[in-house]
């Protein structure tokens, strides 16, 4: 399990509930990890909180853009991504912290065709 996985996360306006989803991704037991967020335009506090973590975390980008809504967002991500493998989450979820190891090690234990 040596691939990159980059998780694109878009963001707007979930000022309330994006702190606990970085934290369930930061505390991923999968590596090598990047996190790619993509301020979408928010208006809250949402962009002060994303570059707060990136002073916490080097395996977190910020992208910050105009609103172009959640499909513009996601593909900003996916321009920018240089990991193997892609995974989305949305910035008002969060993710058990092994779930993406979980994940990559069936995928590849049973050669998904994915």
């Amino acid at each position: 399990m040596n691939k990159k996985l980059s998780i694109i996360v878009p963001v707007y306006n979930t000022e309330k509930y994006l702190k606990r989803c970085l934290d369930s991704l930061v505390s991923q037991t999968y590596s090598p990890l990047e996190i790619i967020t993509v301020n979408d335009g928010s208006t809250d506090n949402s962009l002060n909180i994303l570059n707060e973590y990136v002073q916490k975390d080097e395996r977190i980008m910020v992208i910050d853009r105009d609103n172009g809504g959640l499909s513009a967002a996601r593909n900003t991500g996916i321009l920018k991504a240089t990991g193997d493998y892609l995974g989305f989450v949305d910035s008002d979820d969060w993710v058990d912290t092994d779930m993406y190891a979980s994940l990559i090690k069936e995928l590849e234990d049973n050669s998904a065709d994915l």
